[in-house]
């Protein structure tokens, strides 16, 4: 009679973490493949001043502008205000706020989230100045595209639908500092911010580019049919648009001027999920990540934080941090500091790179 071999178990906890590991790699959203980031420098993220927000439960500095006199840095919050950065001694003050905004209803409490209020309070993302005018245009998730003059005070929205479609998640903008043009972004027509996650899991491709022409009042789409369009920024030259692609984890250029004016490419695929696109003043962008393709919770905290793309589409400096810290935008100014904001911490970081 042959021998009964025995079958040793593996430790619970061993089968646990494994299990654990597999469920993540299944539950990862499907679009992004990984690839191997290519040599570059690297600056480290973890090494950062913070900047921050008064208000134990105020968060989320997701955009980073500064005005033509480089006075900022300024922040929409999860409140739904836009705060203004005065120094170490002064802190952050009210800058502006949409209509209808009500500092009671809208301060967050433990029983009611800042997540229950937003699309009454409203959540400003994308901010950008126009130098000249001293306007600064506020992409509001749920209201719309806003404008709020010179000083602050309150916004007056500016667009609301598009070809008769209501903006459902208004995300980045940028503006063209000579013709004072506004291109924004609506990320889906199906879901609202506080579904975001829905447009990555679903792959919804019902994301708009637009134009908003401040001498007419008209918004003109650019192009539809796009897949979770997030923040964009124009070209030193202003012949195109660098839109980033959440979903896909990809950057698109849109042609606005020259022979291919109205036609969109692919310009980079990226090592992660990006969120706002900001020019590096040489040429190419700064590209946050919320997190890299196939990012795991355990094993070492770090992965990459954002990525500065050349304008052929090729990384040529990478930012690595902490795994707490998901970056929404990175904004380089003079002296090489980089300001980084965020949609969960409450802070803006200011690295020196």
């Amino acid at each position: 009679m042959a021998p009964i071999r025995t079958v040793k178990k593996l430790p619970l906890k061993l089968m646990t973490i494994s299990c654990l590991a597999v469920l993540l790699l299944l539950l990862l959203p499907p679009p992004c493949t990984a690839r191997p980031v290519p040599e570059t420098s690297t600056i480290d993220g973890s090494r950062s001043q913070h900047l921050n927000l008064r208000g134990s439960l105020l968060r989320g500095p997701e955009s980073v502008a500064f005005d033509g006199a480089g006075a900022g840095p300024y922040s929409g919050v999860s409140d739904g205000r836009v705060l203004k950065w005065n120094g170490q001694r002064l802190g952050w003050s009210t800058y502006a706020y949409n209509p209808g905004y009500n500092t009671k209803a809208c301060t967050a409490s433990k029983l009611r989230p800042a997540e229950l209020t937003e699309s009454s309070c409203g959540r400003p993302l994308g901010l950008r100045f126009h130098y000249a005018s001293g306007d600064l245009y506020i992409a509001d998730a749920y209201k719309g595209l806003m404008r709020v003059g010179p000083g602050g005070g309150e916004a007056t929205v500016l667009a609301t639908e598009a070809d008769g479609v209501p903006l459902r998640f208004t995300n980045g903008v940028d503006v063209d500092q000579v013709t004072g043009d506004v291109f924004f972004t609506d990320s889906s027509m199906n879901y609202r911010r506080s579904q975001h996650e829905r447009v990555t899991a679903t792959g919804d491709s019902t994301g708009r580019l637009m134009k908003y022409d401040p001498r007419t009042n008209q918004v003109t789409v650019l192009q539809s049919g796009i897949t979770y369009p997030n923040g964009l920024a124009i070209s030193a030259d202003r012949t195109h648009l660098v839109v980033a692609l959440t979903g896909p984890c990809k950057l698109l250029r849109h042609w606005i001027k020259g022979p291919k004016a109205g036609t969109s490419e692919l310009l980079a695929d990226l090592p992660g999920y990006p969120d706002n696109v900001r020019p590096d003043g040489r040429g190419g962008f700064w590209v946050a990540l919320h997190r890299e393709k196939n990012e795991l919770p355990f094993g070492p905290d770090r992965h990459l934080l954002a990525v500065r793309i050349g304008a052929d589409g090729k990384i040529l400096q990478v930012m690595k941090g902490p795994k707490s810290v998901r970056p929404t935008e990175v904004v380089e100014r003079k002296g090489g500091k980089l300001y980084m904001g965020s949609v969960e911490l409450p802070y803006v970081a200011v690295v020196t790179a």
